[in-house]
C-alpha cells in the first residue's frame, strides 16, 4: 500500500469519495517544540463555519487518527444539520495520551493547536471532546476565538454534558410516544451502559421520571456513586454484554464510546429502543437495517445527543441556559419526524435522519 504524507492510500481514498466522505480540507498539524500531531477536518462548511470538539487520543497511528477525524467531522455534519444550527461539521483529534499530558507540558501543546485552528480564520470553531476538558479550551482560546466550551469564569457555557443528556432524554420520550402512544417512561426499564460525564446525569432525568434504571461503566467509582444516591430506583449488572441481555429491558442507552450495536450485540439486544448518547454507535453500514429486522427501534445517535452542540454553538452568541434548553428540547419533535419520515420512506431511521441532513445540506450549498 502506498504511502502519503504518512496516511495510507485507503485514508485518503475516503477523503476524496463523495459517498463516505466529500471532505471539504484536512489540516495535518506538527509542533516539534511541544510534541504536538494533530489532525483537523473540515466535512463541511455549507450551513456555516464548522462546528466540532478536539479529541485528545493515543491513537496507534496517525492513519488511524486521520481516519477518526473524518468519520468524526463528518458526523457533525449530519448532527449540526439535524440540530438546526448554521453550522457544518468539523473535528479535530491530538495523538497523545490525555492523562500523562499535564501541567506547563499540556499547556503549551494547547497553545500550538490553538494557532493551528486560529490559522484557518474562523473556517473551524473548536471545543470538548473525550480527552479534553472546559479548562482545555480556556487555553485553546489564549491563542483562538474561534474556541467555545470555556468555563463561565473566561464568558463560556462550562461543562455540556448536562444538555446533552437531557437531549438523549427527549430522544427517549419521542421514542417512547412512537412506539408505545406515551411519552411517559414511569415504569419502562432502562439500560445505561457509561455513566461518567453524560450518564450520571441521564440517570436523574429517569429517575425523576420514575423509571427502573439499570447501569453498567468500566469504572467503579461512577457506578457506586449513583447506587449510593439512589440505591431504590438503579441496580447495576457487570458489563455492557450483561446490560444487553438483562429481561424486561426496554430501552438500552449506550452512553460510553462508539461501536456499540454490531453483529455480537444486536443479536443479544433484550430492548425494543436504542437511545443514548454515545457517537457513531453503528459499528458499520447495514447495522441499522439489522436493528429494524429484529423490531428495535433505534433513535439516531447524533440527533438525541446534540444537546451539548447547541449549547456550545449559542455560546458563541452570549449563552443562554434556558434559550439553549427550549432548543434542546426541540429533540423531541425532530425524533419523531425521524421515525415518520423512517415508516414513510419505508427505512429504518438512521437512513431517515440522514436523508433530511443532507437535503438541508443540499439547500444551503444551492442558495
Amino acid at each position: 500500500m502506498t504511502e502519503v504524507t504518512g496516511a495510507p492510500a485507503d485514508v485518503l481514498h475516503t477523503l476524496f469519495q463523495s459517498d463516505q466522505g466529500g471532505h471539504e480540507q484536512v489540516v495535518l498539524c506538527q509542533d516539534r517544540a511541544t510534541g504536538l500531531k494533530a489532525v483537523i477536518a473540515l466535512h463541511s462548511t455549507a450551513l456555516g463555519p464548522a462546528l466540532g470538539g478536539t479529541r485528545f487520543y493515543p491513537y496507534a497511528s496517525e492513519a488511524e487518527a486521520i481516519a477518526d477525524a473524518l468519520n468524526l467531522a463528518r458526523g457533525m455534519s449530519y448532527k449540526n444539520a439535524m440540530a438546526g444550527l448554521d453550522h457544518g461539521g468539523g473535528k479535530a483529534v491530538i495523538i497523545g495520551d490525555s492523562s500523562k499530558i499535564q501541567g506547563a507540558e499540556r499547556e503549551a501543546l494547547l497553545l500550538a493547536y490553538g494557532r493551528f485552528v486560529a490559522s484557518l480564520g474562523g473556517r473551524y470553531v473548536t471545543a470538548c471532546d473525550v480527552g479534553t476538558y472546559v479548562a482545555d479550551m480556556d487555553v485553546v482560546a489564549r491563542e483562538c476565538r474561534w474556541t467555545t466550551g470555556r468555563s463561565p469564569e473566561n464568558g463560556g457555557a462550562g461543562d455540556s454534558s448536562v444538555l446533552t443528556a437531557f437531549g438523549v432524554y427527549q430522544g427517549m420520550r419521542a421514542s417512547a410516544q412512537h412506539l408505545w402512544g406515551d411519552p411517559s417512561l414511569r415504569g419502562r426499564k432502562v439500560g445505561i451502559a457509561g455513566v461518567g460525564k453524560v450518564g450520571h446525569h441521564l440517570v436523574e432525568h429517569l429517575v425523576a421520571e420514575g423509571a427502573e434504571i439499570v447501569i453498567t461503566d468500566v469504572r467503579e467509582e461512577s457506578v457506586r456513586r449513583i447506587l449510593d444516591k439512589h440505591p431504590d430506583s438503579v441496580s447495576s449488572v457487570a458489563d455492557t454484554e450483561a446490560l444487553i441481555r438483562v429481561e424486561g429491558l426496554d430501552i438500552y442507552a449506550p452512553c460510553a464510546l462508539g461501536g456499540a450495536l454490531n453483529d455480537d450485540t444486536v443479536p443479544a439486544l433484550t430492548a425494543s429502543v436504542v437511545c443514548g448518547a454515545a457517537n457513531n454507535q453503528l459499528a458499520h453500514p447495514g447495522v441499522e437495517k439489522d436493528l429494524a429486522d429484529r423490531g428495535i427501534l433505534y433513535a439516531p445517535d447524533y440527533v438525541v445527543n446534540a444537546g451539548g452542540v447547541i449549547q456550545v454553538a449559542d455560546e458563541l452568541h452570549g449563552f443562554d441556559f434556558d434559550r439553549c434548553k427550549a432548543k434542546a428540547s426541540k429533540i423531541y419533535d425532530t425524533t419523531l419526524a425521524i421515525f415518520d419520515r423512517a415508516r414513510t420512506d419505508g427505512i429504518p431511521p438512521a437512513a431517515a435522519a440522514d436523508r433530511i441532513a443532507e437535503q438541508r445540506m443540499a439547500e444551503a450549498r444551492a442558495s
